[in-house]
């Protein structure tokens, strides 16, 4: 099954590396390294004939920008509400459609930037001749994002789609070249709200996804002036002729005051992301790693199938890519959920739950209602997801010693129960790696889908086998007719906690002092210290 996964992704970005053969980089002296691609994947007869000449130098400004486009391509559809499927379609030059359509310039401006579109299914629709009328095969995550945003009454903005569908259905590395021209239409059109009904662009926030992502870069490079639009977000930004690239020729932190970035599928195959994996923005968040996502393996194909027919491979494929929307699309739904991500130097450490630290920025909350903080340099956020929404988990580091009176190395299974205020979860399987050994720290990162409220309770157990506990019997037996009886096993003496979400910091000790030694199948009972500690008064009274 993983190889069924690993062919189908190698198909995805084979369709990206054969239509980068039609055409040059997106920056001045970009070039393909050709020697990296097998070269029976390039067939340049399939490439579009049509040579892009628009330039590939960014610094264009506003008198750039504002120039008529002689056939714009791209339209501006406004919702006037979130049961809205259709837009009224905004003009720039045309002061009456502002009217017509119903734009607010008391409040903010939110502009969805999709990305590229790989299948004849996003022409269907476009020979209509209403103004108003939004391809109805556009990805549904569109509308779900739409009436999320203006669902929320507390805070209403104006809701803008960038359908640039003619040209983000062309080969991908035309695609990209058009990436630029999409960019400076979207500068024409706020430049033209700047002047015409004096809206900031400081009320403005782009949000793209994979291409639509630097397309938003590309906006707010061309806009001139000093001041910036307000914020940018990335949603899973485009990797293919974009990684490694320098800033001006994708999505970067100088784009707007404020740029946020999600990577959900940055696994690389053959030198090749779907997402790009490099920090591009003042935050970079890095769910489950970034890499790959829960619920997007082929194992889910059934649940696909089922929700989407015929189309379940191709969702099931790029599932993880789209898992950005999701999760930006379920903040906006559950702002009592909200995820939080911890800056760290990659998963691996933050697996150990060695990075739950919010100290001088160093936590953020994912999706719409980030922290807009900012600094020098971009910071990399982890944090683990559910499958489905709502998305959220708990984050809880735990740090144990144990004192090891075997002589070897022992590698046992445990499993530890928490009881809190609101909930109690049992049996959470603990991995430690490799064996234990004397006075060694091992610390470890739980996440938990309910919120349990305060901690109070730990149970310790471990989980081995029956084969272990004969073992362990055996040795008990051997050491009862020795001389000097030692009780030899694994001691636990204390368990240290913090919450991620909520900082406390907790220490745990065991509930019973007369008894600290750790067999197979045992189970041990750790409260906290404190409360032990008051407890032990009393009863010296």
């Amino acid at each position: 099954m993983g190889n069924l996964l690993q062919i189908s992704i190698f198909l995805v970005l084979c369709i990206f590396i054969q239509s980068s053969a039609c055409g040059q980089g997106v920056g001045a002296g970009h070039r393909l390294d050709t020697h990296v691609w097998p070269k029976r994947i390039f067939s340049l007869n399939q490439c579009s004939p049509e040579k892009s000449k628009e330039p590939f130098g960014r610094g264009l400004g506003a008198t750039e920008a504002r120039k008529p486009l002689l056939e714009p391509e791209t339209r501006f559809l406004l919702f006037k509400d979130e049961n809205d499927r259709l837009g009224c379609r905004l003009r720039p030059q045309h002061p009456e459609t502002l009217q017509g359509c119903g734009f607010n310039s008391s409040q903010p401006l939110v502009m969805i930037i999709h990305g590229w579109s790989g299948s004849e299914s996003a022409t269907v629709g476009k020979d209509s001749d209403s103004d108003s009328q939004v391809d109805g095969l556009l990805e549904t995550w569109i509308w779900k994002i739409v009436g999320a945003l203006k669902s929320r009454q507390s805070q209403p903005v104006n809701v803008v789609l960038v359908d640039w569908i003619s040209l983000a259905y062309q080969h991908y590395a035309v695609a990209v070249r058009n990436t630029r021209v999409v960019g400076r239409e979207v500068a024409a059109l706020l430049l033209w709200l700047e002047e015409s009904v004096t809206f900031s662009r400081s009320k403005v926030h782009l949000i793209g996804y994979s291409l639509g992502a630097h397309v938003s870069g590309f906006a707010g490079s061309s806009m001139g002036g000093k001041s910036k639009i307000g914020r940018i977000t990335g949603l899973d930004p485009a990797g293919p002729m974009f990684e490694g690239t320098p800033p001006n020729d994708r999505l970067s932190p100088d784009d707007a005051n404020f740029v946020d970035a999600i990577h959900t599928f940055t696994r690389e195959h053959m030198g090749l992301s779907v997402g790009i994996k490099q920090p591009i923005a003042h935050y970079d968040f890095y769910p489950n790693g970034g890499s790959f996502q829960p619920g997007c393996h082929f194992l889910e194909l059934y649940k696909h199938i089922a929700e989407h027919g015929l189309n379940a491979i191709t969702q099931t494929i790029k599932c993880a890519h789209e898992r950005s929307v999701h999760l930006f699309i379920d903040s906006l739904l559950h702002s009592d959920l909200q995820s939080t991500g911890f800056q760290c130097s990659d998963m691996d450490s933050f697996s150990q739950g060695l990075c739950l630290n919010c100290k001088k920025g160093r936590c953020n909350t994912l999706g719409y209602d980030i922290r807009r903080d900012r600094s020098g340099n971009s910071k990399r956020l982890f944090l683990i997801t559910r499958a489905q929404s709502p998305f959220k988990v708990y984050h809880y580091q735990f740090k144990i010693q144990f004192v090891n009176q075997i002589e070897k190395p022992v590698e046992p299974t445990f499993t530890m129960s928490l009881l809190g205020t609101k909930e109690e979860i049992k049996k959470i399987p603990i991995t430690l790696g490799k064996g234990i050994t004397s006075n060694k720290t091992y610390s470890f990162l739980i996440t938990l889908d309910k919120d349990i409220g305060e901690l109070m309770v730990l149970k310790f157990k471990w989980e081995n086998s029956a084969v272990w506990a004969n073992v362990w019997n055996t040795v008990q037996t051997i050491m009862l007719w020795g001389i000097e009886p030692n009780y030899s096993g694994l001691v636990l003496k204390t368990i240290w906690v913090k919450a991620g979400e909520t900082q406390q910091r907790m220490t745990f000790c065991p509930e019973n002092v007369d008894d600290l030694q750790l067999h197979p199948t045992q189970e041990k009972v750790f409260v906290k210290c404190e409360l032990k500690w008051k407890r032990l008064r009393r009863r010296s009274r």
